[in-house]
């Protein structure tokens, strides 16, 4: 028989799906690039809590709570990023970027519930 802790994470599998473009991307110095991130819910949800993270030590970039029908919010990262999100989709864009640019970064979502 399963018990309840096996069965809670059992019921909410598949429910949300987070996919990034581009996996990999190149680009030399002084190039814009945009980070994109899908979020695909199966049911109905009110708010989702959206963070993008470098690896390296370098922490959350920026961060904010999305509406599943607004388009926005005021862009929460800190210059030169901009966070546009026009649902289902989010957009990180790094401008004029620069080596200390490089690494991996990564859309993470979690919905509030």
């Amino acid at each position: 028989m399963w018990g309840l802790g096996v069965l809670i994470p059992l019921l909410g599998a598949g429910a949300l799906r987070v996919l990034q473009d581009p996996g990999e991307v190149q680009v030399t110095a002084g190039d814009t690039v945009a980070l994109r991130c899908w979020v695909e819910v199966d049911e109905h949800w009110d708010l989702l809590w959206m963070e993008w993270v470098r690896d390296g030590g370098h922490g959350v970039l920026c961060a904010t709570r999305l509406d599943p029908l607004t388009p926005g919010p005021p862009d929460p990262c800190a210059p030169p990023l901009h966070l546009a999100w026009l649902p289902p989709r989010a957009t990180l864009s790094l401008p004029r970027v620069r080596g200390n640019d490089s690494g991996r970064y990564l859309c993470r979502v979690t919905l509030e519930i």
